[in-house]
């Protein structure tokens, strides 16, 4: 049960909040910790795809949804050097809504429901160490402040320290490949409502427009033997950006050629946590399971993660039975979801050759004369409804 239980937070992301909200809409009071001086994040678009979506609504989340993302109609493989179609998925079903969306706005939407339910959200809470104890999880604050949390929620993120806590010996490793991502403004609202993958050689590029077309969202992915740094934050010349795309279609060097604000960030394989909770404190989102960004499905895993979590700890009396009860219903489809991911992209970075014309070839031939067939393929991704138990 939840009624009346204290949870704290780690977290003010799309994990955390998302949590905090289906967890107070149990009765819990919860309270979030966010290490920011402010909840923002840094402009940047992302997919909600059916599956995430489902949760958005059960939380009553639905039609703020609606009036921030545009729906989606189809998903395009393209070939890099002409931009000619491979393969299209279509998005068209009603019962699957899938949107293309800024992340500002869905952590917008995600605060106000957050406060709504009765969290409390405190900013400036910077946790640099924790230690469990007999009573709780005592949390080291960057001021020096200590206080200990008996039901830790750790929505904390890539370089979370209470999965470094709980799996003290976990390391990632470079996947020599980097990935720059930039948005760039439209002077029309004439782009496409889809997402579209350009794939070359050791490269391709994602682009889809968000805010109703306002802006173009761009992810470009190439191979290198050159580490980069990992996190979202590090400036780079957008030069280079146009450099290793160069010989991409006339109308993606056209767009890029756009490109003022550019971030650029090495790309590291995270095992997922072996050990996910303890008595006292339970790992969600990018904490327990890293994703590489080849399948859009980081904060859609978080959306599920936090109603599952929710429903499991009201389901149970006792706080840690309720935590291996959320780990057993997660883990395995978050592993599939992570390894999925990975094989994306080799699949987008064939080099000329025999096995990317047969590849290509039946891409386009599923797309052409089975396209149920093709979308049948991701049912068991789109099609998972975590709201229905």
């Amino acid at each position: 049960m939840l009624i009346g239980r204290e949870i704290t937070v780690l977290g003010g992301g799309i994990a955390g909040l998302a949590a905090a909200t289906a967890l107070a809409q149990r009765g819990a009071r919860v309270r979030v910790l966010e290490q920011s001086d402010r909840i923002a994040e840094l402009g940047a678009g992302l997919q909600i795809s059916p599956n995430g979506a489902v949760v958005l609504r059960a939380l009553g989340l639905g039609e703020a949804l609606a009036e921030a993302a545009p729906l989606a109609r189809a998903v395009r493989l393209c070939d890099f050097r002409r931009g000619a179609e491979v393969f299209r998925l279509p998005l068209t079903r009603s019962d699957r809504p899938y949107h293309l969306m800024h992340r500002a706005d869905l952590i917008g939407i995600l605060r106000r429901g957050a406060v709504e339910a009765g969290v409390t959200v405190e900013l400036g809470r910077a946790v640099r160490e924790l230690r469990d104890g007999a009573g709780g999880i005592a949390l080291h604050f960057a001021t020096g402040e200590t206080e200990t949390a008996a039901c830790l929620v750790a929505a904390d993120g890539l370089h979370s320290p209470t999965r470094a806590a709980l799996n003290p010996s976990t390391r990632p490793f470079f996947t020599g490949q980097v990935a720059w991502r930039c948005t760039i403004p439209l002077e029309d609202a004439a782009a496409p409502a889809e997402a579209q993958v350009f794939m070359g050689p050791g490269r391709h590029l994602v682009r889809y427009p968000l805010r109703h077309g306002a802006m173009m969202n761009v992810v470009a992915v190439e191979e290198r033997d050159g580490w980069a740094a990992e996190g979202w934050n590090h400036r780079d010349d957008p030069q280079n950006l146009r450099r290793a795309f160069r010989d991409f279609a006339p109308g993606i060097r056209q767009m890029l050629d756009g490109a003022e604000e550019v971030f650029l960030w090495g790309l590291f394989r995270h095992p997922l946590a072996k050990h996910w909770h303890n008595d006292h404190a339970v790992l969600l989102g990018d904490a327990a399971h890293p994703t590489l960004p080849f399948l859009a499905q980081g904060a859609n895993m978080a959306l599920e993660d936090a109603w599952v979590l929710a429903d499991s700890l009201a389901a149970e009396e006792d706080q840690a039975t309720g935590f291996a009860r959320y780990t057993a219903r997660r883990r395995a489809r978050c592993a599939r979801i992570v390894d999925a991911a990975s094989r994306n992209a080799e699949n987008y970075h064939l080099r000329p050759g025999p096995y990317r014309f047969a590849a290509h070839s039946a891409l386009r031939l599923a797309s052409r004369f089975a396209p149920q067939i093709a979308a049948n393929q991701f049912e068991w991704l789109y099609g998972h409804d975590v709201t229905r138990g």
